[in-house]
């Protein structure tokens, strides 16, 4: 009698370990969506970029100090390097046209400098297809030309070489946008953070702003 009922207990458990198997079925593992084409985010990235800049100068202590603006470009190399989302480092090395215009009683004047600069950014990823970059800049003179003319005693053009002259610290904020995987396009604003050597002839503390704007195209 024991073992006939040791038995069917051994039965009823097999069979309530097979219906509850067959009610509630294998356990599914919930995988992640799959990310968008834009958003290759590991991935260390090498680029080209280049555009417009439209350059000015301010005065930081003189808020009626008035310049007009000229336009350039800007062009070099790009590297997105991931650390840990959303966050990666930016840093770039570009060949950037920089200046500004003035009107004066004597005259017209504009001068137009020429610099490599190196971005050092913090580059956050807010959406697959949207970026906010803040950071400094580091922004090496290589020549200046002045020109002179309409009412000064001489119309003239006078050549610089200022390479060698000093670093200048800048400060960048902007954001880009991914048109495709390996497409952005890019806007910036560029402020010194010290007093541009370049003018340092003409007294007073200017410093060089630069609104920048163009294409990026990366590669792995």
């Amino acid at each position: 009698m024991k073992k006939i009922l040791f038995l069917a207990i051994c039965l009823l458990v097999v069979a309530g370990s097979v219906s509850a198997q067959g009610y509630y079925g294998p356990r599914r593992v919930r995988r992640p969506p799959p990310r968008s084409g834009f958003d290759d985010f590991y991935k260390v990235r090498v680029g080209i970029t280049g555009g417009l800049n439209v350059a000015n100068t301010i005065s930081a202590y003189n808020p009626n100090f008035s310049t007009g603006a000229i336009a350039g470009f800007h062009a070099g190399l790009t590297l997105d390097i991931p650390l840990i989302y959303p966050l990666s480092f930016a840093p770039e090395v570009l060949y950037s046209q920089k200046g500004y215009a003035a009107v004066t009683q004597y005259g017209n004047f504009t001068q137009h400098a020429n610099y490599i600069d190196v971005p050092l950014l913090a580059k956050f990823k807010l959406s697959p297809t949207f970026n906010f970059l803040i950071g400094p800049q580091l922004s090496f003179p290589v020549n200046t030309t002045n020109t002179y003319d309409n009412g000064f005693a001489q119309t003239a053009e006078t050549y610089y070489n200022t390479y060698g002259n000093g670093v200048i610290l800048d400060g960048v904020v902007g954001v880009s946008f991914n048109l495709s995987r390996d497409v952005e396009l890019r806007a910036r604003y560029t402020l010194d953070l010290q007093q541009n050597q370049q003018n340092a002839s003409y007294g007073g503390d200017y410093r060089n702003q630069v609104w920048q704007i163009g294409l990026g195209f990366k590669f792995e």
